[in-house]
């Protein structure tokens, strides 16, 4: 039995390492588009979770620090096969995109990749997937006028005012609407999520967190050593950053540029590569890394501006998952899932929209991509072969 068992985790494992990866070599588009990759495979493809799992993990990431997609993909990765699911889905996520920007940086600095056509046609097919995934969740998470109508002021709220705490606001007041109009309303259609983690071992993960955050500086000043140094720049950006990676920039540029670590033509350069590559926008810490340190400072720049995401979730899922099956929160989390979906309409128009659809031959381009996705169910890395392509053809037009 054991021996069946031990088996049956290094199967789930490597599904998962699979899966993930493939997610990492084809997840272009930045954190909305990656959670339109995750719905497609984990909750479509796969049914790995339910759909209003999923989009109550996508909320309560949404209200962590850090980078939300990956904290998303981390927290499917713990479900499925523990803290080294988590581990494993995280590393699968992220190594190809970590791997490619040690390489810019060491090989590639001064390229100009920025305006190439076939990142162009990389960003068209960011709003393929969107859009699709947008369609489902707004299906299932805004079937009344009332959590749409709450949908269209999140839309309309952060649209308009975009920092990063509005986000935050729209959410916490969603919530509350939630629960004054559907606390009383039962519904016992959640399935319970899997979380093979003690609530012990949360809070360890919790007070590690908030020690880290406050013993690092310490560290900096007593030791005056370069990688403990390093270290706590990426660990208080990956910690104190609401909104994504494009928000971590302007503090890492802060952190580094200044203190002559690095200079603004560098910064600037891995900010293009960045765009470049897929998976997580954090990852730009390891081109930063990298340029400082080497290929070993861009590994200790990567476990550092993503360990805060690891504490984060696995400090925190174990009392979601309890709090979200309590009526009353459930009613809350109603109004909660109805604002995501306002908050990625928002975010598909811009950044997604704004930056993608440029002329009418986009357009038609992203229409072709998105029947192609949605009508045809052809899989995505076809998906993505073909935006490269055709983003790289369309610079001959």
């Amino acid at each position: 039995m054991a021996q069946n068992n031990q088996n049956r985790g290094i199967k789930s494992l490597l599904e998962i390492l699979l899966v993930s990866s493939r997610l990492g070599l084809t997840s272009f588009g930045g954190p909305v588009a990656h959670l339109g990759y995750f719905h497609n495979e984990y909750i479509q493809r796969r049914k790995w979770m339910d759909e209003k799992s999923y989009a109550d993990l996508v909320a309560l990431c949404q209200f962590l620090p850090g980078p939300a997609s990956s904290q998303v993909g981390i927290g499917i990765g713990v479900m499925r096969a523990g803290v080294l699911g988590g581990i494993v889905s995280f590393i699968g996520f992220t190594l190809p995109s970590v791997i490619a920007l040690i390489i810019f940086a060491l090989i590639l600095q001064g390229l100009n990749i920025g305006e190439a056509g076939w990142i162009h046609g990389l960003k068209i097919v960011a709003v393929a997937v969107v859009a699709h995934a947008i369609l489902g969740m707004a299906k299932n998470l805004t079937p009344d006028l009332t959590r749409k109508t709450i949908a269209l002021f999140a839309l309309v709220g952060t649209l308009l005012w975009q920092t990063a705490f509005t986000q935050v606001g729209v959410i916490i007041l969603a919530g509350l609407i939630g629960f004054l109009l559907y606390r009383q309303q039962l519904d016992d259609n959640d399935a319970a999520l899997h979380f093979p983690v003690s609530k012990a071992f949360a809070i360890a993960c919790l007070t590690l967190f908030f020690g880290l955050l406050f013993l690092l500086p310490v560290l900096r000043e007593v030791t005056s050593l370069n990688w403990i140094a390093m270290f706590d720049s990426f660990y208080r950006s990956g910690s104190l950053v609401f909104g994504g990676g494009h928000v971590v920039l302007p503090l890492l540029e802060r952190e580094f540029v200044p203190a002559g670590m690095l200079s603004e033509e560098a910064f600037l350069a891995g900010y293009g590569a960045a765009q470049a590559v897929p998976g997580p926008l954090f990852t730009f810490a390891a081109y930063l890394g990298a340029v400082m340190g080497g290929w070993q400072g861009g590994l200790l720049a990567t476990a550092a501006i993503f360990l805060p995401a690891f504490l984060l979730v696995l400090g925190t899922l174990p009392f979601w998952d309890s709090l979200r099956r309590n009526p009353k929160i459930k009613g809350a989390l109603m109004g909660v899932n109805a604002a995501v979906v306002g908050i990625l309409v928002s975010a598909f128009y811009h950044p997604i929209w704004t930056s993608s659809i440029l002329a009418p031959i986009d357009f038609a381009f992203a229409a072709i991509l998105f029947s192609m996705l949605v009508y045809w169910k052809l899989p995505p890395w076809i998906i993505v072969l073909t935006g490269a392509i055709g983003g790289t053809l369309m610079t001959f037009l």
